[in-house]
């Protein structure tokens, strides 16, 4: 992470925050209304970092390819990258409170830890998830673990077996690690696919409960066992509260810091959390789209909760491209609501081109299709009962054999 933050440096893309600024509230307003990276000499008296990819240039940076490359870059991938043994990584009696864990807003249940990424392995299969961890005391957080999800599913058969599930909670790493983290891979791929975006070769340590981690600032080892106790309010990425839910309890045993370690904070509801929860899905859906037909960028949009609305980019090649590249779209990320299919003149980056795509090239009894009554985010206010929704996608093609028509006026440079 500190060569990354020196490379972001090198490019005038840190701000620099040398006077004491508060974890309460305080430092999670600072990044909420910006994207650039912050650096906090004085948080609470600790170094930290937030916004550490809180847009599109900042994971280009971390990869070294070009913006307008990054998605196509990042679809090639194959989670192929091999792991070195770096040994095991000594630990020490831990204590939360050297840790500058935020309080982001008022309403919420406290300080919640949710820049860390948990790893867990359990009979031969391993994983890395990013959960919402609320901080109860020195060594116990309350995670939110959805149903269903990997780590949840880890939980359950290990509490099955009368066991605990042996898990690392990983703070301040290298953000290919996190996004790799952050990223749907198949099973026990994360750390290769993260060692892929590092260029093919990544060290991991092994932790005395066997669970495997990358380098980091801060590392926290612990089990998941049958506790539970009461996690939320917490404000998720559409900036409105979840509720309070009844959730497992994680048991800290031992603990790791670098000297003079920087903490990686993230303010939910901000651009990072947008980039974080909908940037992984980006080459998924190039991927399915380029099955039907020709595509060069995928973006989620910030207004769209950076998770629920997506702008594809498509080189259509007959009629109806656009159409298959929307269900394709929704195969891909099924949490996506509304997504609009542009042509190779529009900026998907640039919402004020897409709109002008809709004014101009869309007929809506022609090019909108409305698909109700399927499965679509648990985080989507307006949902239906247990999850169902409405999807639209918006097909803002050209009509193939008609392209003069909508030729643009634009000057010679």
């Amino acid at each position: 992470m500190r060569k990354f933050i020196e490379k972001m440096r090198e490019r005038g893309l840190v701000t620099e925050i040398p006077e004491p600024v508060s974890s309460i509230f305080e430092a999670p307003k600072l990044a909420f209304h910006t994207d650039r990276l912050l650096f906090f000499h004085d948080l609470d008296g600790k170094k930290a970092v937030m916004n550490l990819v809180a847009n599109r240039e900042s994971i280009s940076v971390a990869l070294g390819v070009n913006p307008e490359n990054l998605i196509p870059r990042l679809a090639q991938s194959r989670y192929n990258g091999k792991l070195k043994d770096a040994g095991i990584l000594p630990l020490r009696p831990v204590n939360l409170d050297e840790i500058p864990i935020m309080e982001n807003y008022p309403g919420e249940a406290g300080k919640y830890l949710n820049s860390g990424v948990v790893f867990s392995h359990y009979q031969g299969v391993e994983n890395a998830s990013v959960h919402r961890m609320l901080k109860i005391g020195k060594d116990r957080l309350v995670a939110r673990l959805v149903e269903g999800r990997h780590t949840d599913t880890l939980h359950k058969r290990a509490l099955a077996n009368g066991e605990r599930l042996p898990v690392a909670i990983v703070i301040g790493m290298h953000p290919l690690v996190l996004f790799a983290s952050c990223s749907r891979v198949p099973e026990s791929m994360e750390l290769f696919y993260a060692a892929e975006l590092l260029g093919g070769e990544m060290p991991a340590y092994t932790l005395p409960n066997g669970v495997r981690v990358p380098e980091a600032e801060i590392v926290l080892e612990g089990y998941i066992g049958s506790e539970k106790a009461v996690e939320g309010p917490y404000v998720d990425i559409t900036g409105t509260y979840d509720p309070e839910r009844i959730q497992p309890v994680i048991e800290l045993t031992g603990m790791y810091t670098k000297p003079d370690f920087i903490y990686h904070g993230l303010v939910n509801g901000g651009d990072e959390h947008k980039v974080l929860m909908g940037s992984p899905y980006e080459p998924l859906i190039y991927r399915s789209v380029a099955g039907v037909t020709g595509v060069t960028d995928v973006v989620l949009t910030k207004g769209g909760c950076g998770y629920l609305h997506a702008v594809v980019q498509i080189k259509k090649r007959t009629e109806g491209d656009g159409k298959n590249a929307i269900m394709a779209s929704f195969a891909a990320h099924t949490s996506l609501k509304h997504v609009v299919i542009v042509d190779g003149d529009i900026n998907p980056s640039n919402l004020m081109d897409v709109e002008y795509a809709i004014a101009t090239r869309v007929r809506a009894d022609r090019d909108i299709m409305i698909i109700s009554g399927v499965r679509g985010s648990s985080l989507d206010p307006s949902r239906i009962g247990d999850g169902l929704n409405v999807k639209m996608g918006i097909d803002a093609t050209m009509e193939l054999g008609k392209e003069r028509e909508f030729v643009r006026a634009v000057w010679e440079d």
